[in-house]
């Protein structure tokens, strides 16, 4: 009797504890079920402090790595404030690595670093996230997305053969997937980046092919149809007269123009000293009021910012009293960080503004006009070496291209650089050759014309590239837009 009785007491024990652990689990999975559906019903306070109870009482429940993951997801999603997520990211990835939630948060940590990073070394912690996203959850169903990001990363480093890596094996995946199909865009880029000009036009058309309804087959579309116009056929330019058709006599002296991520143009006008966004034909006010616009800059995200000769780079309505970052700023442009490049003719350096930091100088003399480049550098026009610079994301010179070279006559002057995401670079210039040049992403003059043989007269202060391979001008003296196709 005293040896089963030994055995009795234990075999108590353990029922008891299990149906402890079994009651555990009940009430954590009411817990979540009920921060579910109270989120659903947009009782968003319900939910964060059912979510709360749920991992503060029952820290070791799965559900509880669930309930931290739905709350970062709110921080982002409804707060639309990742610096409050990233918290709560953090300790799913340090107390619950083993959960796939883990694996969310892997991915969620790196996109943010992604999006704070304005240098190399910043995005190093981002793609140290994907990397380990990759190793720990190789059958994750996000992975496919890491790899994207992978690739993303590595552009921006300006590894251009790792990067078309991770986009190929973000592909492979699941072909079918919106995170392969965004990839394949991508390796056409970088393929294009990397001189492969032939390789680029067929990865694209191979996307229009297998994929036609998704958006990045629209987009394959244009940059196909720019490619081939502005480097293969290269027709001559030929003036369309005013644009948008039939609207003359309707701005007030347009001296600035860029167009944004989605192709739209913007117009600064100097009379009433703002910018403004072309859509379906009218104006909409955009960005601060600010007297001396030299450049105007369209960021990923947001209204126009303007520098200003005055002021240097204005991003809000009422302009600091503070220098600018050069004594005269003549011109800028926002590089694929989102760095701001402020540039003046008279100064030995270029500005690199990246957020809230200290201005970087970039040891680059005598620059008055900055257009981006799709392998995150600049062409820089350079009036005192009489040459067009095209810059890495460093700023050390790649290539020069002498004014005037393999045109019939040389020009002394830039007035007005632009550019577009594919590396096609414009320019209005004056001296003896008076008019419009295109140079491709080698340096190469792709396209050529004088405002004579265009049969068009005024004062033309801006281009803008379009994304059907026209490129826009804005004449101040006769307050409209030309376009030339």
């Amino acid at each position: 009797m005293h040896v089963l009785g030994t055995w009795i007491r234990p075999v108590t024990l353990i029922l008891a504890c299990a149906s402890l652990g079994a009651q555990d689990g009940d009430m954590a999975e009411r817990l979540f079920r009920s921060g579910e559906r109270a989120y659903a019903a947009h009782s968003y306070a319900e939910a964060l402090e059912t979510w709360n109870q749920l991992i503060a009482q029952l820290p070791q429940s799965p559900l509880a790595a669930r309930a931290l993951l739905n709350l970062a997801r709110y921080q982002l999603d409804v707060q639309k404030k990742p610096e409050a997520a990233t918290p709560f990211l953090e300790r799913l990835k340090n107390e619950y690595l083993k959960t796939p939630q883990a694996g969310d948060a892997l991915l969620l940590l790196g996109e943010l670093r992604a999006a704070r990073s304005h240098a190399p070394a910043d995005i190093k912690e981002a793609l140290a996230d994907f990397n380990r996203m990759v190793d720990l959850f190789p059958d994750h169903p996000l992975v496919q997305e890491a790899r994207l990001h992978m690739g993303l990363a590595r552009k921006l480093q300006g590894e251009w053969a790792r990067a078309l890596l991770a986009f190929t094996e973000a592909m492979r995946l699941d072909p079918a997937a919106p995170a392969a199909i965004a990839a394949q865009l991508q390796a056409a880029e970088t393929l294009d980046i990397m001189g492969d000009l032939p390789g680029c036009l067929r990865m694209l058309q191979d996307l229009r092919n297998r994929h036609p309804q998704a958006p990045e087959a629209q987009e394959a579309l244009w940059r196909i149809q720019a490619r081939v116009l502005q480097r293969l056929q290269k027709p001559p330019l030929k003036s369309q007269g005013p644009w948008p058709q039939g609207r003359t006599k309707w701005l007030k002296t347009p001296i600035l123009l860029a167009t944004g991520p989605e192709g739209d143009l913007y117009v600064y006008q100097s009379d009433d000293d703002r910018a403004y966004h072309l859509k379906d034909g009218a104006l909409a006010p955009s960005g601060p009021v600010v007297k001396g616009g030299k450049a105007l800059l369209v960021p990923q995200a947001g209204t126009t910012w303007v520098v200003s000769a005055k002021f240097g780079l204005v991003k809000e309505e009422v302009p600091q009293a503070a220098a600018p970052p050069v004594p005269s700023p003549s011109g800028g442009m926002l590089d694929a960080w989102g760095n701001a490049w402020i540039c003046d003719p008279g100064s030995p350096v270029i500005q690199v503004l990246a957020g809230d930091a200290p201005p970087r100088p970039l040891p680059v003399p005598g620059i008055q006009a900055l257009a981006p480049l799709p392998d995150g550098g600049a062409a820089a026009a350079s009036d005192a070496s009489r040459s067009l610079l095209f810059l890495d994301a460093s700023g050390r010179t790649r290539t020069t291209v002498p004014y005037g070279k393999d045109l019939p006559a040389p020009f002394r002057y830039v007035v007005s650089l632009a550019s577009d995401p594919l590396g096609h670079v414009a320019a209005l210039v004056d001296g003896d050759f008076e008019g419009v040049v295109v140079w491709g992403p080698d340096g190469s003059v792709l396209r050529s014309a004088t405002y004579k043989a265009l049969g068009i007269a005024g004062k033309f202060r801006a281009v803008a590239l379009d994304r059907a391979g026209g490129l826009i001008l804005a004449d101040r003296s006769n307050d409209l837009l030309i376009r030339l196709q």
